[in-house]
Parts: C-alpha cells; sequence; structure tokens
C-alpha cells in the first residue's frame, strides 16, 4: 500500500507565476505610510511656529523693539513669512522659516533682557 501525498497547488501562482504576496504587503504598507508622513509637515510647522510666536511676544514684552531692533524685526519678518509660506502648504520652508525667527526672538529677548539690567545699574 503506497501513500500518496497531494500538493495543492496556489491557485494564484498557477494563474500567475510571478506573484509575490510579500510585494502586495509592501505595496499596502507603502499606501498607508505616505500619506501619514504628508500631515507631519503642518504639524512641525505648527509647535516650531508656536514656540516662535511665544519667544517673540516676550521679546515685545521686555521692550526689544526698541533696545534689540534688528533682532525683534528680523525675527518677526521671518515668521510672517513662516506663516504665508506655511498658507501655501510649503511646510519645508515654514519649519526653517519658524527656526530662524525663534533663534532670532530668543536673540531680541537676551539683548532686552542684558539693556534692563544696564539700566538698572
Amino acid at each position: 500500500m503506497q501513500l500518496q501525498v497531494s500538493v495543492r497547488e496556489d491557485p494564484v501562482r498557477s494563474v500567475n507565476p510571478n506573484h509575490r504576496p510579500e510585494r502586495r504587503w509592501l505595496v499596502l504598507s507603502l499606501a498607508c505610510v505616505v500619506p501619514a508622513l504628508g500631515g507631519c509637515g503642518s504639524t512641525l510647522y505648527s509647535i516650531q511656529a508656536t514656540s516662535a510666536s511665544g519667544k517673540l511676544e516676550q521679546a515685545r514684552e521686555l521692550g526689544a523693539e526698541q533696545s534689540a531692533p534688528y533682532e525683534y524685526f528680523y525675527a518677526k519678518e521671518h515668521l510672517q513669512k513662516a506663516q504665508s509660506e506655511a498658507a501655501e502648504a510649503d511646510y519645508s520652508d515654514a519649519v526653517n522659516l519658524a527656526e530662524a525667527s525663534e533663534e532670532y526672538a530668543e536673540k531680541a529677548i537676551r539683548i532686552a533682557r542684558e539693556a534692563r539690567s544696564g539700566a538698572a545699574k
């Protein structure tokens, strides 16, 4: 008595010998991940712009418009340009401009504080 083992053939492979299920998963994964990454730019911009805006407001409250006008207005103009770029969905430029704005707002804060402490002496 012989035992016969029947091997069932994959119906998809018999129709298409080049079929690769792992490739399907790769395509499906990319289809899910890529659109999600598109939303990151606006999120990063929002975080950076909020931070820059807060620093700019702090600089204004310290009187940086008078004591550090270059740094203050540089930061202000860069933040406005960042907002303009974000409105056009150019988030990479918007993030870079917002970072520059925050950097110069911090410089304006430092100069304004130094001016206040120097005036108090």
